[in-house]
């Protein structure tokens, strides 16, 4: 399990986003990935969790890594990647700032998917 934490500040400029347009920049950041890595993405599943999730938290990787599955991997859950709606808003200023940090977020999630630590997430910029 690995979270994307944010020191998040009170901007005072909180923009709501709708939920279905909020889904939406999930959506086109998912479509915006490189088509050999949604060929290579394997069991699982992208949620929006439309209330705030642990305090810090923009998005939460949970499952096994591709990079750690084994020949026994078989008969489990689907991993998940949780991308949480108001933490993202409450960091942002504008509709433009939430899809920008929305694909930050999807990316750095979708890559722990990938095995790709934190620090070396950081280290590329995501």
């Amino acid at each position: 399990m690995s979270p994307l934490a944010v020191v998040v500040a009170d901007n005072g400029l909180v923009i709501e986003v709708e939920p279905d347009r909020f889904e939406e920049m999930v959506g086109a950041a998912l479509d915006g990935l490189p088509d050999e890595f949604g060929r290579l993405m394997r069991n699982v599943a992208v949620t929006v969790e439309q209330d705030g999730g642990p305090p810090g938290l923009l998005g939460l990787y949970q499952g096994v890594p591709l990079t750690s599955r084994t020949s026994r991997y078989s008969g489990v859950l689907p991993d998940r990647i949780t991308i949480y709606r108001r933490a993202i808003c409450a960091i942002c200023r504008t509709e433009q700032d939430v899809a920008i940090q929305v694909r930050r977020t999807v990316i750095h999630e979708v890559g722990h998917h990938f095995g790709i630590d934190d620090d070396r997430l950081h280290e590329l910029g995501w």
